[in-house]
């Protein structure tokens, strides 16, 4: 159970949770508005990876930090509800990597990252960065609610959860600038059609940019460096 989103909370709570809610809502944001202050102040945009579990964030990031980590000073918050088995995957890649643990809730709030910031801070020697990216708790749900001070929100599915996601999920894909589809090396192997995934995400948000990847094949990536480079520029 989550009570910080009010996940699985008794029906008759309802009152109260719409309160609560509110509050730690209001209270997140200004955390938030101060995280984006602290990033921009570590000379970074941050990038948000919201998805289901299994996506294919952390293998993303690792074959992003193989192409470009000698020429962007990258960061990395690993949001998990246990284990720093992501953040191993991206230290073994020789970048400073915080892993935040949440014990049970659902998604990364501003101020868990306000504490990942700190932590990550001291392992540059100047403490700055040119990208910083938070990999969400694995969930299409409940990180929709939370900003957490990044300047990008970016929505990942794989080829094997289906095309539907982005009608099932309304307001992960509305509060999004970019979706990423990966894992697309598989796409004859499962029934996942492009065309529904395009359409009904661009019928959510017409302006939302859409990649297709597979990293361990190279597929996309030239594509993910140029949007990351356009990140960097201000373009999103």
């Amino acid at each position: 159970m989550c009570d910080s989103c009010g996940c699985h909370l008794p029906k008759e709570a309802t009152g109260k949770i719409v309160e609560v809610h509110q509050n730690l809502l209001a209270a997140n944001l200004k955390q938030a508005k101060q995280n984006r202050q602290h990033i921009e102040n570590m000379g970074a945009v941050a990038v948000n990876m919201i998805s289901s579990p299994g996506s294919g964030k952390t293998t993303l990031l690792e074959h992003t930090i193989d192409l470009v980590g000698d020429v962007i000073r990258i960061g990395v918050i690993e949001g998990d509800i246990e284990t720093e088995r992501d953040a191993d995957r991206i230290r073994k890649k020789g970048v400073p990597v915080v892993q935040l643990t949440t014990g049970g809730a659902c998604h990364l709030d501003a101020q868990l990252v306000h504490k990942g910031l700190h932590a990550l801070e001291k392992q540059s020697k100047d403490g700055k960065f040119d990208i910083i990216f938070i990999e969400n708790v694995g969930n299409l749900v409940c990180p929709a609610s939370f900003d957490l001070g990044e300047h990008v929100r970016i929505i990942l599915i794989s080829v094997p959860e289906g095309s539907d996601k982005p009608a099932k999920y309304p307001t992960t894909f509305n509060g999004a600038q970019t979706l990423v589809i990966t894992k697309t090396d598989l796409l004859s192997y499962f029934d996942f059609s492009m065309e529904e995934a395009r359409k009904e995400a661009l019928r959510l948000k017409p302006d939302l940019k859409i990649l297709e990847t597979a990293a361990p094949k190279g597929s996309g990536m030239d594509e993910w460096i140029v949007y990351l480079d356009e990140i960097l520029l201000g373009k999103y």
